[in-house]
């Protein structure tokens, strides 16, 4: 059986100015992959330094690639319909180059109203502006002539196999496998209109198998799960800090679950940012009920959006890597067999 890849995820958000939260997460990273952790990830945000603090992943992948040896190194995700998909492509493959071939690049439409604003579009327009730049971009890596007749330099090798679309929505998903490319799913997500109970991996199980429906046979299957997980030695601790971290997206907490982030307890705030706190034996109990977690053949944690403090952030990583994520059971035969 095929082991699942474990990876670190950050936002970039520790509680300082910028580039001191860039050699934070820096830290972080060398951490996880002296933990033996196979994959890094870091998230795109334009405008603002409260949600993500990190508009350029591909710089600071590169700065992360001189300073690691072993790891991936995953953009989670580069906001496409706001890029150049050639200039986008071409950063790419000179990172991976740079990095030997460590590069694993995850897209998605999304981002903020007011950054399309920014950029000058309409954020309604994200999901065709997407699907048309991811086209643009897969025949960069494809090695095709470009418009003006000439292919891209330096030459993308394999690139073009490690891509990921993250995705909510089923029809991306089915996107996703229709192309050929893995699939990226969130730490939590809206729930359906009627269903404000339904379990995250039940959610995302949906997903899960929309994607192996529609991915082309013989191609190997790539499922990342991002989960919000935070270990600590002393459960109390951990509940402390993520009662602290997680009231400050109340805003986030009223929009997906419709209750008062302020009359929730440390423990119900838990429950409603489908967060996994407290002590190894804790975090591993709700991770394994997750339905999701199991499926995956990439599983991503991150502490957002508790966001503790930084030497609590690298006792989690070591933690997850030595106590959580070696008692996780992968149900491989739960996965439908692509034929």
């Amino acid at each position: 059986m095929t082991r699942q890849q474990l990876g670190f995820f950050t936002r970039v958000l520790d509680a300082a100015p910028p580039a001191e939260r860039y050699a934070l997460a820096l830290e972080q990273i060398r951490h996880a992959e002296t933990e033996g952790y196979d994959a890094v990830a870091v998230a795109q945000h334009h405008l603002d330094g409260d949600e993500g603090g990190l508009p350029a992943p591909l710089v600071f992948l590169g700065h992360a690639a001189a300073v690691t040896s072993r790891v991936r190194l995953t953009t989670g995700v580069i906001t496409l319909a706001l890029e150049d998909p050639v200039r986008v492509a071409e950063d790419a493959i000179v990172l991976d180059h740079l990095s030997g071939g460590r590069l694993e690049l995850g897209f998605a439409s999304g981002g903020s109203p007011a950054a399309f604003a920014t950029f000058g579009l309409d954020f309604a327009d994200r999901r065709d502006l997407f699907a048309r730049k991811l086209d643009t971009l897969e025949a960069a890596l494809a090695g095709v002539e470009l418009a003006g007749g000439r292919a891209l330099y330096p030459p993308p090798g394999t690139l073009a196999e490690r891509l990921w679309i993250a995705t909510f929505s089923e029809p991306w998903a089915v996107e996703a496998g229709r192309r050929g490319h893995g699939l990226m799913l969130s730490r939590t997500q809206p729930r359906p209109e009627g269903e404000p109970d339904l379990p995250l991996g039940a959610l995302q199980d949906r997903l899960i198998d929309a994607y192996l429906e529609h991915l082309p046979a013989g191609a190997t299957p790539r499922i990342s799960v991002a989960r919000s997980v935070f270990v600590a030695d002393d459960g109390a601790r951990a509940l402390e800090l993520a009662g602290t971290g997680l009231r400050r997206v109340a805003p986030f907490v009223a929009a997906t679950s419709g209750r008062d982030a302020a009359a929730l307890t440390a423990a119900e705030l838990v429950t409603a940012t489908d967060s996994h706190v407290g002590q190894p034996a804790a975090v591993r109990e709700t991770l394994a009920a997750d339905s999701a977690v199991a499926r995956a053949t990439h599983l991503s944690f991150q502490v957002h959006s508790i966001d503790p403090p930084h030497a609590d952030v690298l006792r989690s990583i070591e933690l997850v890597a030595r106590e959580v994520a070696p008692a996780l059971q992968p149900t491989w035969d739960r996965t439908p067999v692509v034929t």
